[in-house]
């Protein structure tokens, strides 16, 4: 089967032009969702694609949608989100919306059979940073309650993997099997302030030493349960916070992340275990308490084989890989068939102006993108409407 050939030229000359737009003269971007950069970064995804001959369209929460003029659907939807974090790169999110961008320009220009059933979508707010954003992926729920998410035949998502799995092992593609779930927790540990100089160790009730006790536990806690995950400890407020005054109270914030529900099921548990047991030792109370939890999503088999077999054509350097990193895909593979393609990120970088992908495996992964919304049109085409959605469920 031969395959239209993506405007590598174009493709990259698209990612420039929107990585200026809120860039600092480090190029740091600060296209955080709802601000000004945020807002013109949208308009110009919605001008170029207009320009391209395309009808495109927002909804009441800000996502920007493309696809051809007189298309019926079901729909094929490709895309990412156009939001940064505060200092991030030029690829997080925004190499999936050009490539999707760039994939139904391609198969539109060339007339390709597959381009009446194909959509792109920039989303609005991924990252989550700010007070109003509620965790993060508005844009991707907002789609997931609106009665368009039952015109769709599913969900594929090129990202970087944000991470340094793939250039380690020297990949060009990657086939995602899943996103770890994740859960926060909130630990809090009340003990006794007191003179830091005057009172000896064995009879202080030091919240501080609990705090920084349980952090130091909570690699080991992950690594016990399961050598996969991953756990963090991201901050420690200890009261009063003064160099001479025992702690008399400390609030610990922990992440993990895992690829299974029993994992994390066995590593909260354990966590717990832990807490009460140093909390008890140094004359203290404490309390861990889930301030968030996103499931672990498992994408559709058939989907994933399916990218895995375009993957495999590109590029000999391939290996499937489940994603730590949260994505709007996870959110779309509850409501219909989803898959995902990484391509490397060099030196495991994201967040960050250090952000960087070899030119040649980002025109690599959206020319991968192309040849995978063909394969999965005529998959999809030739499933039953309601199996299309089952296999989501």
């Amino acid at each position: 089967m031969s395959f239209p050939t993506i405007n590598a030229e174009r493709l990259l000359s698209d990612l420039t032009h929107l990585g200026q737009i809120g860039a600092d003269p480090r190029g740091s971007l600060y296209r955080v969702a709802g601000s000004a950069a945020d807002l013109a970064g949208r308009d110009w995804i919605d001008k170029t694609m207009r320009v391209a001959g395309l009808h495109t369209w927002r909804d009441e929460i800000g996502n920007v949608f493309s696809r051809r003029t007189d298309s019926e659907g079901p729909w094929l939807l490709i895309g990412s989100h156009a939001d940064t974090v505060p200092g991030g790169g030029h690829l997080d999110g925004a190499y999936g919306v050009i490539a999707a961008m760039e994939v139904l320009r391609t198969l539109h220009e060339a007339n390709h059979p597959a381009a009446d059933y194909l959509e792109t979508v920039a989303f609005y707010d991924e990252e989550g940073v700010t007070l109003q954003s509620n965790g993060g992926l508005v844009g991707s729920t907002a789609l997931s309650e609106n009665p368009h998410v039952q015109e769709l035949m599913g969900y594929l998502e090129l990202h970087v993997e944000q991470g340094p799995r793939m250039e380690r092992a020297e990949l060009d593609l990657s086939a995602v099997t899943g996103i770890v779930g994740v859960r926060r927790y909130l630990v809090e540990i009340d003990g006794q302030e007191n003179h830091a100089g005057t009172t000896p160790f064995e009879l202080r009730a030091d919240a501080g030493r609990v705090a920084t006790r349980f952090g130091a536990l909570v690699r080991d806690v992950c690594r016990n349960i399961d050598a996969t995950s991953i756990g963090n400890v991201g901050s420690i407020v200890l009261e009063p916070n003064a160099p001479n005054v025992v702690p008399g109270r400390a609030t610990v914030q922990v992440e993990v992340r895992a690829g299974s529900e029993k994992a994390l099921d066995g590593i909260e548990a354990l966590l717990g275990e832990e807490l009460q047991r140093i909390a008890s030792e140094e004359k203290c109370t404490a309390g861990l308490r889930t301030t968030s939890a996103k499931p672990v999503a498992e994408f559709d088999t058939r989907l994933v084989d399916t990218v895995e077999q375009v993957c495999v054509r590109n590029s000999e350097r391939f290996e499937r890989m489940l994603s730590y990193a949260g994505h709007d895909a996870s959110v779309m593979s509850t409501k219909v068939p989803t898959a995902m393609i990484f391509v490397p990120s060099t030196g495991g970088y994201s967040h960050s102006n250090l952000e960087h992908t070899p030119d040649e495996q980002l025109v690599l992964g959206t020319q991968a993108l192309l040849e995978s919304v063909v394969a999965v049109v005529n998959l999809m085409l030739a499933t039953d409407v309601s199996e299309r959605h089952s296999l989501a469920a």
